[in-house]
């Protein structure tokens, strides 16, 4: 494995609050409550958030120069399956319902959106394509 560089360095650390209840927290300060079975986000729920956001965040940003939209909702969906490969998820799709207001700043976003997309798909999304690349996770016990 290469050299870590600090500033390239993501983490996330779970603590147990209960029983099936956790809390994930990053170095900033932000957390969020996860659990299975309840009201709260799940696991695989935050893996398909992770892709929704990271996806919205290249769109939004570049779009939103030209116009704020009326709408921007990104949906992912995925099965859950269990097969000869354990639990896994499959037929991931990521649904973006955008819409700008009329005039040539919404214009402009709308004629750019598609590209935006799919860049965000094929280079940009760091989350995405983590899963569609199948990168490694290691465990270790300390």
């Amino acid at each position: 494995m290469s050299e870590r560089d600090p500033k390239d360095l993501r983490r996330v650390t779970l603590t147990r609050d209960s029983v099936g209840h956790y809390t994930v927290r990053n170095d900033r300060g932000g957390s969020i409550p996860v659990s299975s079975g309840t009201d709260e986000l799940s696991p695989v729920e935050l893996l398909l958030a992770g892709i929704a956001g990271c996806t919205a965040v290249d769109v939004d940003t570049v779009t939103t120069r030209r116009a704020e939209p009326e709408q921007f909702e990104v949906e992912v969906t995925a099965d859950k399956v269990r097969d000869e490969h354990g639990n896994h998820l499959q037929d991931i799709e990521v649904r973006f319902r955008v819409r700008f207001p009329d005039g040539e700043g919404g214009d402009a976003a709308r004629e750019m959106l598609p590209k935006l997309v799919q860049r965000s798909h094929d280079e940009w999304c760091t989350v995405s394509r983590t899963v569609e690349l199948g990168q490694k996770v290691a465990t270790t016990i300390e």
